[in-house]
């Protein structure tokens, strides 16, 4: 959600200088941006705090938009001497280390997530509407994404789909039931067509792994053990036609490589498509109703009843 941030940085000021500092599991992410100058990463370890900050400061930099806000970053951008620090809301170091700040006013009105960080860079001048994700693949690592598949034993002019059934915790989501009837019902509606459907989320129990194997289709392909980091995860999306997910990492993966989508999605605020939603023109959200989510989920939306409120049929008419 940062990469249009960046975007619209370099385009309002072409000749600055533009770092991220980034976990080194994601810097993956940010390969390639031909917006960015330089790529740091911090891995969290407790006796480099003071060697991030030491790298930091030999780039003299400017200004630091902390955009998800820790305590060790906000502390690190203080003592590497950069004057203008925006942060999201008022926490407590923010006070301390003298940041400025946006606010997300409660999320009133409710708008992307990408809009909500860009705001951040609107603080420093930047004006725009734009904020579409991107991810940016070499020639060369997008062939070797079709080495890759090629491996696999799965036809390249074929019709590919990822069906994503995971989400770590991070949105609500179907059940594995209901994943695995949308799947053979995805098998029946392309049974005349030249498709692969990739399985790739590690959370996938044993129980649906072997449901899945027993279904003995050799275009069902359970593949989240052969995809060892997470930039060859975003190769393989980079040559999908269409990607089948809950509001979670792989699907604003491929939004971000502009790839179909259709993307599953409560209503509440947290997960629903107006914040976390696909923003690629090809893909199409779904969302439970308001009617629903409000009859049948808890008022605190601890209870989410997602697995009831939205169909596979309505899965299967967009595909």
């Amino acid at each position: 959600m940062i990469t249009p941030m960046i975007r619209e940085l370099r385009r309002t000021f072409p000749t600055a200088f533009i770092a991220t500092l980034t976990q080194p599991s994601t810097k993956d992410v940010l390969l390639n941006n031909p917006h960015l100058d330089v790529m740091l990463t911090d891995d969290l370890k407790k006796e480099n705090f003071w060697k991030i900050v030491k790298e930091i400061k030999k780039y003299k930099f400017t200004d630091a938009l902390l955009v998800l806000p820790t305590e060790r970053a906000a502390y690190q951008l203080f003592f590497a001497g950069i004057k203008n620090r925006i942060g999201v809301g008022r926490k407590l170091y923010e006070i301390i280390t003298f940041m400025k700040s946006v606010s997300r006013n409660n999320y009133i009105p409710l708008r992307h997530e990408a809009d909500y960080c860009m705001d951040l860079a609107r603080k420093l001048g930047v004006i725009t509407d734009n904020i579409q994700p991107e991810i940016f693949l070499t020639e060369e690592e997008k062939s070797e994404a079709k080495k890759i598949l090629q491996n696999w034993d799965i036809d390249f002019n074929s019709y590919k789909i990822i069906l994503h059934t995971g989400t770590k915790g991070s949105a609500p989501n179907w059940n594995e039931e209901k994943y695995y009837n949308l799947l053979i019902r995805m098998s029946e509606k392309l049974k005349e067509q030249n498709y692969f459907i990739l399985l790739t989320a590690q959370e996938m129990s044993s129980q649906f792994r072997e449901s899945v194997k027993k279904l003995n289709n050799k275009r069902i392909v359970i593949v989240d053990k052969k995809i060892d980091t997470l930039r060859n995860f975003i190769k393989i999306i980079s040559q999908m036609d269409l990607v089948i997910c809950s509001s979670t990492g792989p699907i604003h993966l491929a939004d971000a490589l502009n790839i179909r989508c259709i993307g599953i999605h409560c209503h509440r605020n947290v997960s629903s498509a107006k914040h976390w939603g696909v923003l690629n023109s090809k893909s199409v959200n779904l969302e439970v109703s308001a009617e629903f989510c409000d009859r049948f989920c808890s008022k605190d939306k601890s209870i989410c009843k997602i697995n009831e409120g939205l169909n596979i049929e309505d899965v299967l008419k967009h595909i």
